[in-house]
């Protein structure tokens, strides 16, 4: 009975964890609720418009608990430094509506992105609106927009998000490199496994 319950969990967590690509918004997609005001951890009010730069927008859905952020630290730090390098636009953003009154806080997150030297924004998503909007699930999750803020790639950093050590191909990167060549993205959606985003 008890490896039963064991073998259960295990497959909730898999189930859970790994999020398909079909669902969401479509490549070619405007950015939606680019216009709704999100509280920087700054202190600042920013829209996803605002946040936008000359080359395009990085949206990524994040937080600062979840293991598979933890994992991805380094990643997430340099693949938002290589974006914002090329005039690309970056925002994470903390959609963790059930934990914003504990781990997943305000001031969890000035925390967070000072440990992490976040030079971009870091924004809370109060009700979960805009992860709705996106029907983003997992964090880290990433969309990334060209300069007429269409969609251009949605889906993980790259093919591990796991183990750093193991990435064969680097999805973002690459999308951001044909983006900013003018080419067609190749390879403009793949699968994201990471944290459930917790909405209740």
């Amino acid at each position: 009975m008890k490896s039963s319950c064991i073998f259960l969990i295990c497959v909730l967590f898999i189930l859970t964890a790994f999020r398909p690509v079909e669902a969401g918004l479509e490549i070619g997609a405007p950015i939606p609720k680019s216009e709704v005001k999100l509280h920087d951890i700054s202190g600042r009010e920013i829209t996803l418009n605002a946040a936008r730069g000359s080359n395009g927008l990085l949206v990524m859905f994040s937080g600062n608990r979840c293991p598979y952020v933890v994992r991805n630290q380094g990643r997430t730090t340099n693949i938002c430094a290589y974006a914002l390098k090329h005039q690309v636009g970056v925002i994470l953003i903390n959609s963790n509506i059930a934990l914003q009154g504990g781990e997943e806080s305000l001031e969890n997150m000035q925390a967070y992105a000072a440990q992490q030297q976040y030079t971009w924004f870091y924004v809370v998503d109060k009700k979960a609106e805009i992860a709705d909007a996106f029907d983003a699930g997992h964090t880290p999750e990433c969309f990334l927009f060209d300069k007429n803020g269409r969609l251009s790639y949605k889906g993980a950093i790259d093919d591990n998000p796991g183990n750093a050590e193991a990435v064969k191909v680097q999805h973002l990167l690459n999308a951001l490199n044909d983006m900013l060549a003018g080419k067609p993205v190749k390879v403009s959606t793949s699968s994201t496994m990471g944290c459930n985003i917790k909405r209740f």
